[in-house]
């Protein structure tokens, strides 16, 4: 895809800074909005997004949160999925998606751990998610594999939760905004100019000033530092994740379902082989271009965790191993999403915390919605707004891996 450094125009009606998963959306949905017919401009400073939290994405969903709006948003994200072609416009050439639905298996090893699963397969149930609280017996009948010494309870749920070909869906936005007009340029946005409580442009690197109606964060774990361009603050931080894939020696004959140890490590099937994470030791917020691994984690944690839980794994060998951003709101784990109060066509779309690519889909849809008709229109995502970090009021998520 070739881009060029340079803007066609001086002035656009939408200027998103970060060309990644939710810049790619923004962009799409924008496009597609029959109410919209203006111009959008995608500031991307990697093409290549060799450094975005997309590129080291794991590439899963799931509607195990402990927030009712995580759940419809990441159950949008799923019929999204499954109708990927239809969501594009019944175009041939879009390719149908694959969602490999072998669910998320929480175990809880203490009585906290335990209600905390509980009350969220309840919550999770009510807003129509499949989730099964299992009992050590239940358990061990359905995944006999497992060491379950110390476990009280597992919640599980194979109904749309699994990995799907993120990179596909995150392609196919990029072509089809850009078909539909939207440009991309490879720049970087230095400086936000505003003006009574309103943005007014950009300032790339190269010095070109460019005007806006709206400027978009979809920075991701740089949104931050791009806040702070427009005068205002922002809970989010790179902070380091890894990411191992590794053969068992003896392999399960079942899929094994993306298993959140009380350890830390969560571990699935992929294809032949297997996929684990997991934070590092010590988790301070990082430079956003400090991708330096600890090679000790996989011998001294992740290693250790998975053979201790799935006995048949003694014996292993690592594939391939990498660092990974999550955008982390330091606040409370969950999005932070639309206008900033201070500076009302600031657009804000960020602080992810792992679950940005799942929910992009509505993320995107919903930004756009309030950039053409200043309000969301399909799934309301207030609970998101900039006003609970001043107020000090957090939207919890507790099932942050």
């Amino acid at each position: 895809m070739q881009i060029d450094t340079t803007p066609n125009l001086s002035s656009y009606d939408v200027v998103i800074i970060g060309g990644a998963m939710m810049g790619a959306s923004v962009a799409w949905f924008l496009a597609n909005n029959p109410g919209f017919d203006g111009s959008v401009l995608v500031v991307e400073r990697d093409p290549a997004y060799e450094q975005s939290s997309t590129a080291h994405s794991n590439s899963c969903i799931r509607q195990q949160f402990t927030q009712p709006i995580n759940v419809q948003v990441s159950q949008f994200g799923a019929d999204y999925v499954r109708n990927f072609r239809q969501y594009m416009g019944g175009d041939p050439d879009v390719p149908e998606l694959h969602m490999q639905s072998f669910g998320y298996l929480y175990l809880a090893s203490t009585a906290e751990g335990e209600q905390v699963l509980r009350e969220a397969q309840k919550m999770q149930a009510a807003e129509g998610a499949g989730t099964q609280i299992l009992t050590p017996d239940m358990l061990a009948e359905k995944f006999p594999f497992y060491n379950l010494d110390g476990i009280r309870v597992g919640s599980h749920n194979p109904v749309d939760e699994g990995y799907f070909d993120g990179g596909c869906m995150f392609d196919w936005w990029r072509r089809k905004a850009r078909a539909a007009g939207v440009e991309y340029i490879r720049n970087e946005v230095t400086g936000i100019s505003t003006s009574a409580g309103r943005v007014t442009g950009v300032t790339l690197a190269d010095g070109t000033q460019v005007g806006a109606g709206h400027v978009v964060n979809a920075a991701g774990p740089r949104a931050g530092l791009v806040a702070q361009m427009a005068g205002v603050s922002l809970p989010v931080e790179p902070r380091k994740r890894y990411t191992f894939v590794f053969e068992a020696a003896c392999p399960l004959d079942v899929d094994l379902p993306l298993t959140v140890d009380p350890s830390g490590v969560h571990v699935r099937s992929d294809g032949k082989y297997y996929m684990a994470g997991c934070p590092p030791h010590e988790d301070p917020a990082v430079a956003p271009d400090d991708f330096i691994a600890d090679h000790s984690l996989w011998e001294e944690k992740v290693w250790l965790a998975i053979a201790d839980r799935i006995p048949q794994f003694d014996a292993l060998k690592l594939m391939q191993s990498w660092v990974g951003h999550y955008a982390y709101n330091t606040l409370d784990q969950n999005a932070i999403i639309g206008p900033h109060p201070e500076v009302e066509n600031f657009m804000l779309i960020n602080g992810f915390s792992g679950h940005g690519l799942q929910q992009a889909p509505a993320m995107g849809r919903g930004l756009a919605e309030w950039i053409v008709s200043g309000q969301y229109e399909t799934l309301d995502l207030s609970p998101f707004a900039y006003d609970r970090i001043p107020a000090g009021r957090p939207l919890l998520e507790q099932a942050v891996i």
